[in-house]
């Protein structure tokens, strides 16, 4: 019996392990944490730019395997969303200026003008439908 827990373990942290892995492999090698500090001019700080995403996914796996209760309230659920969800907009925009989604998809469907509200309008609904996410729980909770 205790022996198939320690199979489980040792299968769950390792296919965790192999999954960040790969995750932070392919941040590295499409540049993106350099493309950031570039496009921010804090290039100063780009090996704490690395040493945070380190952190953060170790912490990110821990906190998935041992989940803990931190009374942060709605208001530190608020500043974690905000800050979530910079990093994914960072993240987003970074991978798409590297591919130059931006340009192909534009020369694919003729778009001579409009490009920024189209760019606008994508990030506006990215951000309404983060919001509706965040809120409808809390909102749904009160009621």
């Amino acid at each position: 019996m205790w022996m198939d827990n320690v199979i489980l373990v040792f299968l769950g942290l390792s296919g965790g392990l192999a999954i960040a892995a790969g995750v932070f492999a392919f941040i590295i090698n499409v540049g993106i944490l350099p493309r950031i500090a570039g496009r921010t001019h804090t290039a100063w700080a780009a090996k704490k730019y690395e040493n945070a995403t380190l952190v953060g996914g170790i912490i990110g796996n821990l906190w998935t395997i041992f989940p803990l209760k931190m009374p942060i309230g709605y208001v530190g659920l608020g500043i974690f969303g905000v800050g979530a969800g910079i990093f994914v907009g960072c993240l987003a925009m970074a991978i798409s200026e590297i591919l130059n989604v931006t340009p192909i998809f534009s020369r694919r469907f003729k778009l001579k003008r409009g490009l920024i509200l189209l760019i606008l309008s994508i990030g506006l609904g990215k951000m309404a439908g983060s919001f509706y996410q965040l809120v409808y729980p809390v909102w749904k909770s009160l009621i």
